[in-house]
């Protein structure tokens, strides 16, 4: 099977995707982002770079487009914020940050929203009357960012919502959604806030979106987790309320920002981030490669979240995997393809299919008996199976989960191979997993980053840096299970 180069996730050519402000214009999905060049120069400053794409499949970068300030303005750093049309104008609202610029009372460094206008999407005029700061007497100077901005709801005018602190509380405890409003998109006076629930450090990356009759505020946090919370109301004003799984991802996607095609279709933009020194074991980075995923409403208010259509396609019909080779356990191959079943495994059953290329949608239909332990795909697996990366589905726990093994480099002794940690720490997501129905297994592979997709409804981002080439394997652990449809696909040749 030829591997096709061109990636899967957008990430420009010299440099990484940050927070991502999208913008639906003319048919074509506008994604603003902060552009991240790890100069080592933090006064360097940051400017917004945009890529354009119609399908999330191909796109077209457009390079800078908001220049950050210099080191005598506020926008060293432009930073989070939003796109809006009004009046036959384009508005843009970002977050201007310099550490020069401190607080006179608290010494902080000041975070400041800031404005500019344009006619077509290119070319921006900022408006420096138009700056304005965090209330002494509300918020914290030092935490007022990522406006959000729209027409207010059943009212005149538009609202703001921000990532911002109260003044009192907890200190771990005093994020807040903050609100501001005005008449003309100039003049803005701020409120009280808009959501407060007293949890967490911050709610960064503010969004808020209606479907399907239900309203969406969509957040970022990282002082429980470091992921993307969204919570659930029946108007525009809430009152919120938190769904059993209340993230669209786990530790690898953040910052996720929405926006709806002309189709109503609406789907949520973050980034897979890296990790240092490209390395599993690295600590995760700040920016990387985008990644986009669809939302959908269920009956009860809660979100699906899933591979767009328009990536499936460009992947095509694909042709099934040969039967395999089994390595261990008594495997039941039932078709031409890699149907495959183990009706009792009380130690891992594993089957061995094809090397996997760098880039490729791998799918599999999954079945399991009730009161199996574990079952699911091995990743870039060794020629025996026994290291690798795995996809884990963990019925009995109710989770789906990423793992690698090694899970570090191995030591002098025989116990120093991290077996006390029960899968790669931070990436697990929880999952309806009823046995004996069928359950969709999709992971979307690109190099070093990777999303897993479970029944189109639950998405786990993920990096796999150790090992860059290996197999597809099958397993089951303490249990039984069967293995449908087993397909890899790689891009078709009308995919640029």
């Amino acid at each position: 099977m030829t591997a096709h180069t061109t990636p899967v996730f957008f990430r420009p050519p010299e440099g990484w995707v940050g927070d991502v402000i999208p913008y639906h214009w003319r048919g074509e999905f506008w994604l603003f982002y902060l552009h991240e060049t790890r100069s080592g120069r933090y006064d360097a400053g940051m400017s917004w770079h945009l890529a354009r794409t119609r399908d999330f499949v191909t796109y077209d970068y457009a390079g800078e487009v908001l220049r950050h300030g210099g080191p005598e303005d506020q926008d060293l750093h432009a930073y989070t914020g939003c796109v809006i049309e009004a009046a036959g104008e384009h508005h843009l609202f970002y977050t201007g940050y310099n550490p020069a610029f401190r607080d006179k009372e608290t010494g902080q460094p000041l975070q400041a929203v800031m404005h500019a206008v344009s006619s077509d999407l290119l070319t921006w005029r900022k408006i420096p009357a138009d700056t304005f700061y965090a209330p002494g007497d509300r918020h914290e100077p030092a935490d007022w960012r990522d406006p959000f901005v729209y027409p207010t709801p059943g009212g005149e005018g538009y609202t703001m919502l921000l990532a911002a602190r109260t003044k009192s509380g907890p200190e771990r405890r005093r994020g807040c959604v903050a609100r501001a409003v005005s008449p003309d998109l100039s003049r803005w006076t701020v409120t009280e806030p808009f959501s407060a629930p007293a949890r967490f450090l911050t709610h960064e990356c503010p969004d808020l979106f209606e479907l399907d009759g239900r309203w969406y505020l969509v957040y970022s946090e990282f002082s429980e987790k470091f992921t993307v919370r969204y919570r659930v109301g029946d108007g525009p004003e809430g009152p919120w309320r938190a769904p059993a799984d209340d993230t669209l991802d786990g530790r690898a996607y953040y910052a996720a920002k929405t926006a709806a095609g002309d189709d109503g279709r609406r789907y949520a933009f973050g980034w897979i981030p890296t990790r240092l020194g490209l390395r599993d074991d690295g600590a995760w980075e700040w920016a990387g490669d985008l990644a986009v995923h669809e939302l959908t409403a269920r009956p009860d208010g809660t979100l699906d979240v899933r591979l767009p259509a328009t990536v499936r396609e460009a992947f095509g019909a694909g042709v099934p995997e040969a039967p395999g080779t089994p390595v261990t356990g008594d495997w039941r191959l039932t078709g031409e393809g890699a149907d495959a079943a183990v009706e009792t495994a009380d130690a891992p059953a594993t089957l061995r299919l094809g090397e996997l290329p760098p880039r490729c949608l791998v799918t599999a239909t999954v079945r399991f008996a009730p009161g199996t332990r574990e079952c699911g795909l091995i990743l870039r697996g060794a020629e025996d199976l026994d290291e690798g990366y795995f996809v884990r589905l963990e019925p009995t726990r109710g989770r789906l989960v990423f793992d690698r093994w090694p899970r570090t480099a191995p030591g002098p002794q025989q116990w120093h191979i991290a077996g006390d940690v029960p899968h790669a720490l931070e990436l697990e997501r929880p999952a309806a997993l009823d046995p004996d129905v069928p359950h969709e297994l999709t992971v979307l592979i690109d190099d070093s980053a990777a999303v897993a997709y479970l029944d189109g409804a639950v998405a786990m981002s993920f990096r796999m840096y150790d090992r860059r080439t290996g197999c597809l394997g099958l397993f089951v652990g303490d249990g039984s299970a069967e293995f449908t449809d087993v397909s890899v696909r790689t891009r078709q040749n009308g995919a640029a």
